[in-house]
């Protein structure tokens, strides 16, 4: 099969999709790597090792497209790159389609069948979206704790506190993988931290795990009483494939402390604060209602080699399969990887997605 790795047009998105070692080793199993020129030198991969690996450099990003049957990515496609997509062509990356009705009606247009990391399911897990999860999880700590920085628009709070001041209080939304990754960095730092969470199970491991902090049935009663003493407001909440719900309205943020800080994980699906849309790294931030908002959609791409070694390690062996064995044996290989297929030749094929734009949808069929 022929596998292409585009460039990330998406700003600030310097992540790649595939390592030079996994180049090395699809080539070894017979398949040809088409390489841009450029798309891994932001993760600190240039193109002398995807070339050493074997791989075939192009300059042009429409004729890598063109040329390939299996497109990997990182991001979802821009509009420039709709035009590019063909029917019988394999689309494999973070597609995010339930917050973005335009791209999911440009994929069924194109015939193109959209394969994405984050609801393909295995376990009761999502295996391809952790990884990014516990860098986003980590990272909103480090992001919310700058942000706090009264030079920063922020309170002046220390997360840590110091001696004989107490530390600043953390609420985290959710207490999935970027919940809890988010509660560990937190509790790290000696923050005050409490994790809203519904399901008791998970609670109960949250507790064990997380010694320090407190955990709390996720409520709106019990979310109102928390955030007028809330320095850094952390939305994880996750429902696979579907549009993150809005726990948070324009009414709760006047509740909280002016220069306090939400940092929205869910961004991607959404967000989940009726007040959040979606920034960039280079303007990361803005206020509503007194509340610096951070919703950069791809926090992951700031530390780009870090988020690429960890993603080409849960992606490969899926890209792998899909090359040896093409999508219909894949799927009956691998049946997970029936939940990733979000558009199959035109139709759409995600029970979630089509719930979130209002559009029919049917199982996939080969």
């Amino acid at each position: 099969m022929i596998i292409g790795v585009p460039k990330e047009i998406k700003e600030q998105e310097y992540r790649v999709a595939l390592l030079p070692s996994a180049a090395y080793q699809l080539i070894k199993r017979g398949h040809q790597v088409l390489v841009e020129r450029g798309a891994g030198t932001g993760a600190g991969y240039p193109d002398s090792d995807y070339a050493k690996a074997g791989a075939t450099m192009l300059e042009n990003h429409a004729a890598l497209f063109e040329t390939a049957e299996l497109v990997v990515k990182v991001k979802e496609p821009l509009p420039s790159e709709y035009p590019l997509l063909r029917p019988g062509q394999l689309l494999f990356t973070y597609l995010h389609l339930a917050a973005d009705r335009a791209l999911t009606q440009a994929l069924m247009q194109s015939g193109v069948t959209g394969l994405a990391y984050e609801t393909i399911e295995l376990n009761r897990r999502l295996p391809l979206l952790e990884p990014m999860s516990e860098i986003a999880g980590r990272m909103s700590i480090l992001v919310g704790g700058y942000f706090l920085a009264k030079h920063n628009g922020g309170s002046g709070v220390l997360l840590g506190g110091v001696p004989g001041v107490l530390p600043g209080r953390v609420v985290v939304l959710g207490g999935g993988t970027s919940g809890i990754n988010a509660a560990r960095m937190a509790q790290g730092l000696g923050a005050d931290v409490t994790i809203l969470e519904v399901d008791l199970e998970r609670m109960r491991f949250l507790d064990i795990t997380l010694h320090t902090a407190h955990t709390l049935y996720s409520s709106e009663a019990h979310l109102l009483e928390l955030l007028p003493a809330v320095d850094l407001l952390i939305g994880a909440v996750l429902l696979p494939g579907a549009r993150a719900p809005k726990l948070i309205n324009r009414e709760m943020l006047r509740r909280m402390r002016p220069g306090s800080v939400l940092v929205d994980i869910a961004i991607d699906q959404g967000g989940c604060a009726e007040t959040s849309r979606p920034t960039t790294h280079h303007d990361p931030v803005f206020v509503e209602e007194g509340v610096t908002h951070y919703c950069v959609a791809n926090m992951p791409g700031a530390f780009a080699r870090t988020a690429t070694q960890a993603l080409t390690n849960v992606t490969y062996r899926y890209i792998e399969l899909l090359a040896d064995s093409g999508l219909a044996e894949a799927t009956r290989v691998q049946p997970a990887l029936l939940g990733g297929i979000n558009i199959l030749r035109g139709k759409l094929t995600h029970k979630a997605v089509a719930e979130a734009h209002a559009l029919p949808w049917e199982p996939p069929v080969f």
